[in-house]
């Protein structure tokens, strides 16, 4: 259940605000749908190895985003004789020359596998959330990316979408306070026994894969605070939240590393990917293994709890 947040819990009301469109969960989970089976059903594996397919990709992007009322920028680059670019919008009633929100999802696939939930759910939810946002009135700039080549041989990279960006910001001297990665993000269980952590982490956290996972480095928990505390407000999906090491498994392993090496702040959402889904890079990461309904109700929260934190002074 959705509520919007409350204007005076720290947040700057001195500039008239449109807010994010809303959408019931039903009609979202709808929308979820339709981009995963796009991206992993109809057009399938997505890399450098399967250079129509990237392209593909890229148009649908592309297409998704014009409809939207946006106009697209990319960041292109060669790599292994493949172009790959960086697919980039942004809110035009955003105030720009200030602080800079990032939603960022990698849109590639690792070599044989379809990637649903690795990352089409990702995708899906930066097309929907753009969507919501697309006409919003924000006191900062927001901007929504999807970024090329994530997956294995190029994560770590300089081929790396995300590194090339965050790179390119970094020499811009642009103040991105947030970047928050969208990663792996449909797959959900209520069976004891259903969620795994690494060693060390299992006996603080539950054991039933039903809950979305918020993801820092230590440097990013008041951050990462903040988007918890305001996802909460906003639904009662069940949250669980941590601040780490780097070095612990998975706890680095996707686009917002790239920030980090930066200097910059960054967040990543996720179901837990391998500690939970057992279709991990396979060739079964299929749609029909998404739970579209939770996933829209993920979307929902996240909505508002980007509505919040645009609106706080102290981010």
């Amino acid at each position: 259940m959705i509520k919007p947040p409350d204007p005076s819990a720290g947040a700057d009301t001195s500039a008239a605000a449109r807010t994010p469109c809303e959408t019931p969960v039903e009609e979202g989970a709808a929308r979820l749908r339709q981009h995963v089976v796009q991206l992993a059903g109809e057009i399938g594996e997505r890399n450098v190895y399967r250079p129509h397919s990237l392209q593909a990709t890229q148009a649908y992007l592309r297409a998704c985003w014009q409809a939207q009322g946006y106009e697209v920028d990319e960041q292109a680059y060669t790599t292994r004789g493949v172009r790959c670019a960086n697919l980039e919008v942004s809110p035009a009633e955003g105030r720009l020359g200030g602080r800079i929100l990032v939603l960022g999802a990698h849109y590639d696939t690792v070599p044989g596998s379809p990637g649903a939930n690795d990352n089409a759910t990702g995708v899906a939810t930066l097309l929907e959330l753009s969507r919501r946002f697309a006409q919003a009135s924000l006191p900062c700039a927001m901007r929504f990316v999807a970024f090329a080549n994530e997956e294995s041989p190029f994560f770590l990279t300089r081929d790396q979408g995300s590194m090339r960006y965050a790179k390119r910001a970094r020499a811009r001297r642009e103040n991105i306070r947030l970047m928050i990665s969208l990663e792996t993000m449909g797959y959900y269980r209520d069976q004891p026994g259903s969620q795994d952590y690494p060693p060390l982490l299992r006996r603080f956290f539950p054991d039933r894969g039903n809950f979305i996972g918020f993801v820092s480095n230590l440097r990013s928990r008041p951050a990462l605070k903040r988007l918890v505390q305001a996802f909460r407000a906003a639904t009662d999906f069940p949250a669980e939240h941590i601040a780490t090491l780097a070095m612990i498994p998975g706890i680095a392993w996707s686009d917002h590393l790239s920030f980090w090496r930066q200097g910059y702040r960054a967040v990543m959402i996720t179901d837990t990917a391998f500690y939970r889904y057992p279709y991990y890079h396979t060739a079964e990461d299929t749609p029909e293994k998404i739970d579209y309904q939770r996933l829209a109700a993920v979307t929902q929260g996240l909505t508002w709890a980007l509505w919040t934190l645009a609106h706080q002074r102290g981010l």
